[in-house]
């Protein structure tokens, strides 16, 4: 009796299946861009914060305004929490986008002002206004990670978030101090804004997709 051999057509090919594709982190092509543009916006504004504490004796010593020197600081932390209650209305109105862009502009306004400030009230003016700017953003910059990150990559940029604060620390008082002793204090202030341009350009856009 013979073995009857199957026919080719009868023969089915086992299907394999794709192995699925890694989840994209913080730096994959979808969220590099954004994830850059807005850790390097908080580094920036963490870096100015630490700056200005080597900076304002020097200023404030110039503008003959040591008197007035405690306002400098207490109208930049008085308008930053009176801009964060706005910015996260605003925000859930109209989305982060416009909070983000007119945080930012303020901040570089009042960075300007108290930069080329003749007098001291004019220095406590722009601080002001960086206050206003530096909440603004920082509410608006976590409404993003909620809307803009899945859920199982939001603990590494918020990790990202902390680290862009460690950074400034260490180094900000030394290269502070070390811009106002050979440039002069002024430059602490008006140099930031060049330096926001190019992360303000990478979040943006990934924030209006």
């Amino acid at each position: 009796m013979s073995v009857l051999e199957p026919r080719d057509a009868d023969v089915t090919a086992p299907v394999v299946d794709a192995a699925p594709a890694p989840p994209e982190g913080v730096l994959g092509r979808t969220y590099r861009a954004l994830s850059i543009g807005i850790v390097s916006v908080v580094l920036l504004i963490a870096f100015e914060a630490t700056a200005v504490g080597t900076a304002m004796p020097v200023a404030a010593r110039e503008l003959d305004g040591i008197p007035l020197y405690a306002f400098a600081f207490s109208a930049y932390f008085t308008t930053s929490l009176f801009a964060m209650v706005l910015s996260g209305q605003w925000a859930d109105r109209a989305g982060p986008l416009a909070p983000l862009a007119s945080g930012i502009g303020a901040f570089g306004a009042g960075l300007l002002l108290s930069g080329t400030a003749g007098g001291m009230w004019m220095f406590i003016l722009g601080r002001a206004v960086q206050g206003i700017g530096g909440g603004l953003v920082i509410v608006a910059l976590y409404v993003v990670i909620g809307r803009a990150y899945p859920e199982r990559i939001r603990p590494a940029i918020m990790a990202a978030f902390s680290a862009a604060w460690i950074v400034p620390s260490v180094v900000g008082p030394l290269a502070s101090g070390t811009v106002t002793e050979h440039l002069g204090w002024r430059w602490v202030f008006v140099g930031i804004p060049v330096l926001i341009l190019l992360p303000l350009g990478l979040a943006l856009p990934a924030i209006r997709r």
